[in-house]
């Protein structure tokens, strides 16, 4: 596979992550899953509350059993299955570096994406409802804050989160500071040579 056609998204929450995933699905026939929202079906398929600190969990059991690369193996199943249709596949929000060396694996690239945690945070809270995960994302900037940091470091077995570990193999690093999103559409295309 060329270099293009498996991209991992990582970064910081409310970065803007599933932005480039929309852009890259709708301005370049990319295949965008969110495999948050894959642990999220699971989360609703097993019971538990949509909360981040489950889906952490699941996603730690699933590496477990499946490898650190399990997410990115099933969104690239996912791909396969309509591969003639689509460029490439764009997978986000990858917090494991197993994930990312994963990509790396099968000729991919990496992206992560960051933006001031103020303007992250209001963006969460402005995004909720429309993204349909009000309950989920209501929290304080405290809160907000320290789920980041949860989920940044290592606090387990190598199955556990680590942002940091996948920002570490990250290969193209984006700003996403502004408001002006044609301005930010452009920095991702020329960042990724689309």
């Amino acid at each position: 596979m060329n270099k293009l056609q498996i991209i991992g998204l990582s970064g910081t929450n409310g970065s803007g992550k599933d932005t480039v995933g929309k852009l890259l699905a709708k301005r370049h026939n990319y295949l965008f899953i969110s495999v948050t929202d894959l642990l999220r079906e699971e989360a609703r398929k097993r019971g538990v509350a949509v909360e981040r600190e489950n889906l952490r969990q699941i996603s730690a059991e699933w590496r477990r059993q499946s490898g650190l690369g399990v997410l990115v193996d099933k969104a690239v199943a996912e791909y396969k299955k309509a591969s003639d249709n689509y460029a490439g596949v764009v997978m986000a929000s990858l917090r494991n570096p197993g994930e990312a060396d994963r990509v790396h694996k099968l000729g991919g690239t990496m992206v992560w994406v960051d933006a001031d945690p103020y303007i992250r945070y209001e963006r969460v809270q402005a995004n909720a409802a429309s993204r349909g995960r009000a309950g989920e994302d209501q929290k304080t900037f405290e809160q907000f804050m320290a789920e980041q940091e949860a989920e940044m470091h290592q606090s387990g077995d190598e199955a556990t989160l680590n942002i940091a570990g996948v920002k570490e193999r990250s290969d193209i690093f984006l700003d996403n500071d502004g408001a002006d999103l044609d301005k930010f559409q452009k920095t991702v295309e020329d960042a990724l040579g689309l």
